[in-house]
């Protein structure tokens, strides 16, 4: 069990999003607050590392044949517990993401991980990818609602900082963030779906560059010790 490569693959070189490019539907639908984007993506953490959980001790009874079933039951359950504990603990969080914390359970980073990982490696690993496929994810959330807030509305943190009875981090989704320029100087267009599709995009842009640069330097590294 390499803990240091499973880090560095979920958040860079096999981060769910920027690389393998799944589960994009909801990152660009929720992306319009911060307040969205860490309940989202500490949801798909919390669920992602629990399934790998149970899915990997289970996988040496699962017939091969209704593999995907078993895992869709498994996922659709915490699922369904992280969706009641959201309603019954933090009912705007629950309301501000609405029918994409439900459809968790066919999102393709939660299944895909099953398919690929967890169902031929052992608890430990499979525990540590949970953790760390999450929270590459979490971290591509947080930079779009950072990058869509600050450009459209020239704030940062709402729903998650309030500032009007002091500095505080708040779950109710009240927070109106902190106001670094005026609002009508935004560009309106990236509280938009638009500008989802713009804000994914650039991030894409920069992983692939720093992806091939990366390559470049170490095919480069290579050449010189073989000369």
């Amino acid at each position: 069990m390499n803990i240091k490569k499973q880090f560095t693959e979920g958040l860079v070189t096999n981060n769910p999003v920027l690389v393998q490019q799944i589960g994009m539907c909801a990152t660009m639908a929720i992306t319009t607050s911060l307040f969205n984007g860490v309940g989202m993506g500490l949801s798909v953490l919390i669920i992602l590392t629990c399934c790998n959980v149970v899915i990997s001790a289970i996988r040496k009874i699962i017939p091969g044949e209704i593999r995907l079933a078993i895992f869709v039951v498994v996922i659709a359950g915490f699922v369904t517990i992280v969706d009641l504990l959201l309603q019954a603990f933090i009912p705007a969080l629950s309301a501000a993401l609405g029918v994409f914390i439900p459809l968790i359970v066919v999102n393709c980073i939660i299944i895909g991980r099953a398919e690929a990982f967890c169902q031929k490696q052992p608890v430990g690993p499979c525990f540590f990818d949970g953790i760390f496929q999450g929270l590459g994810y979490t971290c591509v959330l947080v930079l779009m609602c950072v990058f869509r807030e600050f450009v459209g509305s020239g704030r940062f943190g709402g729903g998650l900082i309030d500032i009007a009875n002091g500095f505080r981090l708040t779950i109710d989704g009240t927070g109106g963030g902190i106001q670094l320029f005026p609002e009508e100087f935004g560009a309106a267009i990236m509280n938009l779906p638009f500008g989802g599709f713009l804000t994914l995009g650039l991030l894409l842009a920069a992983m692939q560059y720093i992806l091939k640069k990366s390559a470049e330097k170490k095919e480069k590294a290579e050449k010189e010790v073989n000369e």
